[in-house]
């Protein structure tokens, strides 16, 4: 069978850098790394499948989409994208894909929005006509119309991500890879974009999207099948639900109390397979979440948190939740 998207034992390394303290001689020097990125990454995205890629900041999400757009050669094993060898091959793989990025500076500040599309839409040898009449289409689309002739420089943060989501697009890709496309976008900004590519894929035939991200909730909206990833590794791959399922024999547990410091004996709790937390500095709480073996440990834990003088102010069982599971995997949240 073939695939959109393969690679095969995919691996990066990237080399160690020089740290030079307080800026002295070179004998002063530290030698930093290196650092393993990718660490065997092993994955199948078919034709026509909204994918996504889940996992913290460093985890290799942004350097995998690097290399399957041929912008990095890996270290070492294999990618394909629309059958090519990104290392022997790129050239036919550039003319099918497009990326974008979240939070990404694109385009000249002394263009238009417009123009700047358009110019991006050349690069490509999209037929000029063609062209336009695919941007007017995505400007009103994205709720960028009365924006088409302001400077980029003029353009808000939402609007410039706007903007990067019509350049994806105008080219109609039929692979696209989008790094954290919503990554600091208002809630409408966000939503516009996720409910455009949802429907891209379901409506044009053959589209694939490999869609990395952070936000949980995004991806178990939109996403077909997931890869949850961490230090350069996969730590599992399945449909949302199915991931959910993984530990749905376990009970979650979700706690609002206020301020705690010492969360180091939820760990060692019997029965507590995993613990993580989240603080709220300006309302001055604390968000505790528990994947427990079974309800045993729960008057412990809330024993524990009034031994310390603090307030439980709600207490949740939850179904499990796709960050529920990356938890019970690695011990720890998103954040």
């Amino acid at each position: 069978m073939s695939y959109a998207v393969e690679t095969r034992d995919l691996s990066r390394v990237f080399a160690g850098k020089k740290k030079r303290r307080f800026r002295r001689p070179k004998e002063n020097e530290e030698h930093l790394g290196p650092v393993t990125a990718l660490d065997g990454v092993s994955i199948q995205i078919r034709e026509g499948e909204l994918f996504g890629m889940l996992g913290p900041n460093g985890a290799g999400k942004t350097t995998l989409i690097k290399i399957l757009a041929t912008l990095l050669l890996p270290t070492s094993g294999q990618a394909f994208v629309a059958g090519h060898d990104v290392a022997k091959d790129p050239f036919p793989i550039r003319q099918r894909i497009n990326m974008v990025s979240g939070g990404e500076t694109s385009g000249y500040g002394l263009l238009t929005a417009r123009e700047n599309v358009w110019m991006f839409s050349q690069f490509y040898g999209v037929p000029s006509k063609v062209s336009k009449g695919r941007i007017d289409e995505l400007m009103h689309t994205f709720g960028l119309w009365d924006k088409r002739d302001a400077k980029v420089r003029m353009l808000s943060t939402g609007q410039r991500q706007k903007m990067n989501m019509i350049r994806g697009f105008v080219t109609d890709p039929d692979i696209l890879f989008l790094d954290e496309p919503t990554l600091g976008l208002d809630v409408n900004a966000a939503r516009v974009i996720r409910e455009y590519v949802m429907n891209w894929v379901r409506t044009q035939g053959g589209k694939t999207v490999l869609l990395t991200s952070h936000y949980m909730a995004e991806a178990d909206q939109m996403c077909d099948r997931i890869a949850i990833i961490d230090n350069g590794k996969i730590l599992a791959c399945d449909t949302p639900e199915n991931l959910k399922r993984m530990i749905r024999t376990e009970t979650t547990f979700r706690l609002e109390v206020d301020s705690i410091r010492d969360t180091t004996s939820f760990t060692a709790m019997a029965g507590v397979k995993n613990f993580s937390h989240k603080d709220d500095i300006s309302k001055n709480r604390s968000f505790l979440t528990f994947i427990l073996e079974d309800e045993g440990p729960v008057a412990e834990i809330l024993s524990t948190i009034t031994s310390q003088g603090k307030k439980v102010h709600s207490l949740q069982k939850s179904e499990p939740t796709l960050e529920d599971v990356f938890i019970s995997m690695v011990g720890r949240g998103f954040e």
